[in-house]
């Protein structure tokens, strides 16, 4: 089985690509960032009148990634503790990373999956954390 997903519950993808797409008995999500559903706004983003990036909040963008990813895995018929692999990129490693960290530990308090992040000069868009993940789903 090879299907794409598509949820109606999360940000659409920027690019042409599904949210997800699932092989046999495991889900592979695009990477997926903080953007709210619906909008193009960005959680923990300030903008000047350019359209660039004057102030971030990556507490507010991980809150907003990690509820984006929940909400992929759940039009997929997954769930989050099914994630068995997160790679996360960071813009801003040195100054995010000990406040990611922290937020990451609430949301995977039993049975974290494996991890690794990543810092990476710029994303697409104007976020600062962006999540790739593998879960697994029920056949």
């Amino acid at each position: 089985m090879n299907d794409a997903i598509h949820s109606d519950d999360a940000p659409p993808p920027v690019g042409r690509y599904p949210h997800a797409r699932r092989v046999g008995n495991l889900l592979f999500l695009s990477g997926i960032g903080p953007r709210q559903a619906g909008t193009d706004e960005i959680p923990g983003v300030t903008l000047n009148s350019a359209g660039e990036v004057i102030a971030t909040d990556i507490e507010a963008q991980c809150r907003s990634v990690f509820e984006n990813v929940r909400r992929v895995l759940e039009s997929a018929g997954s769930s989050w503790d099914r994630l068995v692999d997160v790679t996360v990129y960071l813009t801003h490693m040195a100054e995010d990373f000990e406040t990611y960290n922290r937020v990451y530990a609430e949301f995977f308090r039993d049975h974290p999956p494996c991890r690794t992040t990543v810092g990476i000069s710029s994303l697409p868009t104007p976020i600062a954390i962006e999540l790739k993940c593998i879960a697994t789903v029920d056949d």
